[in-house]
């Protein structure tokens, strides 16, 4: 497959190339210089053919996974996609783990490996809510969701801090809850079900949405989850209630992307692709705000 090449890309390339052939003619090592082009040449292919190592939070597999055909069917490489808690993600790639682009469901993470060195600067390239999604029958509504979370009768499900971005915003939502109640912070996090977003698998092994099944089992009443996945939840368990937070307990999610230093050059132009206006448009028809399209 060609690599485009932007017209700054290009020029740099053409003064590159001509300085090192003038370089090799003087001192009469033509062939050398052609050869070693020709090296370049060809690593840069190999780099092409090995596609892109993207690694990014679950919430997004849905709709990456769609931006990742739609970028191969434009002409690009293959996209190999790892997804999963965006904390742990960020601790594999700052251990070394091969990843050429990091889409994490916070920007703390992304920008911890921009600043260690591995990752440039980071792009906020899209945003999130969260939900509480609760059982059939449960009987709750935003105005009421506080003392529900409160009941010590409901189980109260969440992903896990520090391993997840959706745990660290359940306990931002415990914070708040605790700003009009003093004491409430305790009480929602002893109480809290971590049940997902750590770093031994916790969910069931069926194809539906994971709190589709804690709920079904029992294991959750209510669970405090992206806005994103709760829709996607409810389409599999018509029945589950999407209970929006009320305007004080309101938390969202700002998704940060970086791409790798060591990446080749079709890691940026994936970047790239999702901050596209048709990027943009996948996101928001998976419900996440997409902050790149042009505003009517």
């Amino acid at each position: 497959m060609a690599v485009a090449l932007n017209s700054d890309d290009a020029n740099m390339t053409r003064i590159g190339v001509r300085a090192f052939l003038s370089m090799g003619l003087r001192r009469g090592h033509a062939a050398g210089a052609a050869l070693l082009l020709v090296a370049a040449y060809v690593t840069s292919m190999a780099h092409a053919a090995d596609g892109v190592s993207l690694y990014a939070a679950g919430s997004l597999r849905d709709a990456l996974t769609e931006i990742a055909r739609a970028f191969e069917a434009a002409g690009g490489p293959a996209v190999r996609t790892k997804f999963g808690p965006s904390g742990l993600l960020k601790d594999e790639i700052a251990a070394g783990a091969p990843a050429d682009v990091f889409a994490s469901a916070n920007m703390e993470h992304p920008q911890a490996l921009a600043a260690s060195g591995k990752g440039t600067p980071v792009i906020l390239f899209t945003r999130n809510r969260l939900c509480a999604l609760a059982r059939p029958g449960l009987a709750v509504t935003p105005a009421s969701l506080a003392d529900v979370m409160l009941d010590a009768n409901v189980k109260l499900g969440t992903s896990t801090p520090r391993a997840d971005p959706s745990g660290d915003y359940a306990w931002e939502i415990f914070r708040r809850v605790d700003a009009d109640r003093p004491g409430a912070f305790a009480t929602l996090e002893s109480k809290a079900l971590q049940l997902v977003g750590g770093a031994v698998p916790t969910s069931p092994s069926s194809t539906r949405s994971p709190y589709v099944d804690f709920i079904a089992e029992g294991k959750a009443d209510l669970f405090l989850a992206y806005c994103t996945s709760a829709v996607a939840a409810q389409k599999d368990m018509p029945g589950v209630q999407i209970v929006q937070l009320p305007a004080k307990l309101a938390v969202g999610a700002a998704y940060g992307l970086t791409v790798m230093k060591t990446a080749p050059p079709a890691a940026a132009e994936f970047a790239l692709f999702v901050m596209s206006v048709e990027g943009q448009r996948t996101l928001a028809k998976h419900g996440f705000t997409a902050p790149a399209l042009p505003q009517n």
